[in-house]
């Protein structure tokens, strides 16, 4: 079983990802160190992480007294030494790039506890790829969260076929404490499950902007008010189990899917969206949205914590 006593945290990258982490894991008091190259960021994180973590207070998700009391203790690493050497759990959130982070996992392994967990909050690279220079690859794990990171609550644990099962339990441990809702992946693959899904729902939302069937924002509206709402409650699968009503399963399948299978046919199947199409998306969405950038981004925000506090209200049985 898990320690009980909360693990000491290093994170390294003080962007979006790494602000995030830090400011979910000092809102529950843990001792967090967060370092980075570039100076100029780690500086700037410190304000960015009270100012998340204050936010999670405001809006009833974290604890006052707590949260002053993690954030009394959060460092800020002058060394990437002095941010790992005492770390129990060491979140690699740093830019997307595959040598870089390899070159960083190997630092790392160099100067950090032997017990110590590796994990990486990639959403490109599997496991296997990133533990290319590591001597203890067994320590090592990809766990990817959605951003914002302290306020949507699932999280992918991906093993690699080395990692060692008693440090995924752990972590599993870790994010429930964090108070996450970890997905476990059986295996490697790439953009593991949720960035599967949102690629593919994202390729469809663009194909119905360039194809000029609904602007940016009637597409986006689409998405948050018909099937993502719905799916808050339920996920696809069961969405469409709880649809079957006084018809048997095969029979309902056998309906839905022959809808399905014809729009299927003419979904968005492209890989590769030309320099004209991105230039033409952009313009789009930075009409739609540009100038309220700010203020977007506090109301989504205050939107994700309601449905949060509302979904939490009465949790659904899920089987194990």
């Amino acid at each position: 079983m898990p320690d009980l006593v909360p693990p000491k945290v290093a994170v390294l990258g003080a962007g979006e990802m790494g602000c995030g982490w830090a400011a979910l894991a000092t809102s529950r008091g843990w001792i967090v160190a967060i370092y980075d190259t570039d100076t100029a960021a780690l500086q700037r994180a410190h304000e960015s992480i009270a100012n998340r973590a204050q936010t999670l207070v405001s809006m009833g998700h974290a604890d006052h007294s707590v949260t002053q009391a993690g954030l009394a203790g959060l460092r800020l690493g002058r060394s990437l030494l002095q941010a790992v050497t005492d770390a129990d759990w060491i979140i690699e959130s740093t830019p997307e790039d595959l040598t870089a982070k390899q070159r960083t996992l190997e630092q790392v392994e160099q100067v950090c506890r032997l017990k110590a967990v590796l994990t990486s909050s990639t959403s490109s690279f599997m496991p296997s790829d990133l533990c290319g220079r590591l001597r203890r690859p067994d320590r090592m794990l990809v766990v990817h969260p959605l951003s914002p990171v302290e306020l949507l609550p699932a999280v992918e644990l991906v093993p690699s076929p080395l990692t060692d099962l008693a440090c995924l339990e752990d972590v599993r441990f870790w994010l429930t404490a964090l108070g996450r809702v970890p997905i476990v992946l059986k295996k490697e693959i790439a953009g593991s499950v949720m960035g599967r899904i949102s690629a593919a729902v994202w390729r469809e939302c663009i194909h119905l902007v360039l194809e000029g069937v609904a602007d940016v924002v009637d597409v986006d509206t689409a998405v948050e008010m018909g099937p993502c709402l719905g799916w808050a409650a339920a996920g696809p699968h069961l969405t469409s189990q709880l649809g079957i009503g006084d018809r048997g399963s095969s029979v309902f399948l056998a309906s839905l899917l022959t809808h399905y299978e014809g729009w299927w046919e003419n979904l968005a199947a492209w890989h590769h969206l030309n320099a004209e199409d991105q230039l033409r998306l952009l313009r789009a969405i930075e009409k739609a949205y540009g100038a309220q950038l700010p203020q977007l981004r506090s109301a989504r925000d205050v939107r994700l914590a309601r449905l949060l506090n509302a979904l939490s209200e009465e949790e659904a049985p899920r089987e194990e």
